[in-house]
């Protein structure tokens, strides 16, 4: 069932363009590119505007992942600490440690470089190094610091590089979101936190959510304003709330020391400074195509394909037939920085038009479009390292594995 909310922005209006500069978008890929003269420009309010054309389709920048993983950790079967469930984050340290957040028993479990398990650390309790409920996400700092907080708490400890917890603090509210409890949304490499708040039940039909930037400490930083909540459905008779079909969802990503919070509505990307304010905006040619009865079809089976009881399934797909569907398909499905600074923008594929591996649209560290990247089916990823990319599979027993594959950024 798709019920589980995500909140969109709207974008930001911005002052009359104008052309500041040109610039050649450079890759190994060039040749594939069409020409595209005037990339740059900045607007009266100093917010940088990237305009990028689209790699040619079948292009492939000239990056090599690896034909296999590396590392693979976990195991089907064997010792409890090879045996992951519930993995929801992992990250790589630099010394080749790799720590993987297995949340349902409330702790990171430590392997060397070659797979082998070190250490165990947290676990659930009231212990100075214990985490009080579900780990959710991990996020790396420099000096091998991790960052690790529950979706669903607004409460963040940082570990330090030995597995003991330095400081834990809540993200705290403002007056003004008082029973909205904040949580945070991803890490910048400074240690701030992107935040926005998680509405009660009540307020799932809102149609704004608000948008911080906090400190290391949980303290409000910047305020990233208040902007356009999701499209949703509500089934009144099954008190039930659905995103509509294809409807907007919202991105928020740490991109070095910006805060990427934009809508998947169209190809332009919103990235805001510390202060808040909008610096830059990132766009790439893109048609925006009508969803047809085949897309909504498979977006439907995909949603109750779960579903193991036959006459479940029939009632639940039914009760997607007064769904609204959106205008248009999402321009993108996802996106996430790399340790160089680099955007990778995860291609939307509609259902029924699958291809194999995942298809990535990757931006240089000023929004300029380097070219396609392809990753492997199936990887879930969670971090791009300079030479690597860690991310978890499931073979067809659903057993989970986070795998490292090599990553060779070749130069054209």
């Amino acid at each position: 069932m798709d019920s589980l909310p995500i909140l969109p922005l709207a974008m930001i209006a911005l002052a009359v363009p104008h052309l500041l500069a040109c610039e050649d978008v450079g890759s190994s890929s060039a040749s594939d590119m069409p020409d595209a003269p005037d990339t740059r420009m900045q607007d009266r309010t100093d917010v940088l505007i990237v305009e990028n054309p689209r790699p040619a389709d079948g292009s492939r920048l000239g990056w090599r992942i690896g034909p296999e993983a590396a590392v693979t950790v976990g195991r089907r079967e064997g010792e409890d600490t090879y045996l992951l469930y519930g993995v929801t984050g992992a990250t790589r340290l630099s010394d080749g440690r790799i720590v993987v957040v297995n949340a349902r028993a409330s702790e990171l479990r430590v392997f060397d470089e070659a797979g082998t398990h070190l250490d165990t650390w947290g676990g659930e309790g009231e212990g100075p190094n214990e985490f009080r409920g579900p780990i959710g996400n991990i996020a790396r700092l420099p000096g091998d610091t991790t960052v690790v907080w529950d979706s669903r708490s607004p409460i963040v400890s940082v570990v330090d590089p030995a597995g003991e917890v330095a400081r834990r603090f809540p993200v705290q509210e403002q007056t003004e979101l008082r029973g909205d409890a904040l949580r945070p949304v991803a890490v910048l490499r400074d240690g701030s936190i992107l935040t926005s708040p998680t509405p009660g039940f009540a307020r799932m039909a809102a149609d704004t959510v608000v948008v911080e930037l906090r400190d290391r400490l949980g303290g409000l930083k910047s305020f990233l304003g208040t902007h356009a909540g999701m499209e949703r459905h509500f089934d009144v008779e099954n008190l039930t709330i659905y995103n509509v079909i294809f409807g907007r969802q919202l991105i928020r990503e740490a991109w070095g020391e910006l805060s990427i919070v934009t809508p998947n509505t169209r190809y332009e990307i919103s990235a805001f400074a510390q202060d808040g304010t909008l610096a830059r905006i990132v766009r790439r040619d893109h048609v925006m195509r009508t969803p047809t009865g085949t897309h909504v079809d498979g977006y439907v089976e995909a949603r109750v394909s779960g579903i193991a009881d036959p006459e479940t399934r029939a009632r639940e797909r039914e009760r997607f037939a007064p769904v609204p569907v959106s205008d248009h398909l999402p321009a993108f499905a996802s996106m996430m920085a790399d340790a160089l600074d680099h955007l990778w923008v995860e291609e939307f594929e509609p259902p029924g038009e699958e291809v194999p591996g995942v298809i990535w649209c990757v931006f240089d560290p000023d929004g300029e479009v380097l070219g396609f990247v392809e990753t492997p089916e199936g990887l879930l990823i969670y971090e791009i390292g300079e030479d690597y990319i860690l991310g978890r599979v499931r073979d067809e027993m659903d057993v989970e594995y986070i795998q490292v594959w090599p990553l060779e950024r070749v130069e054209g």
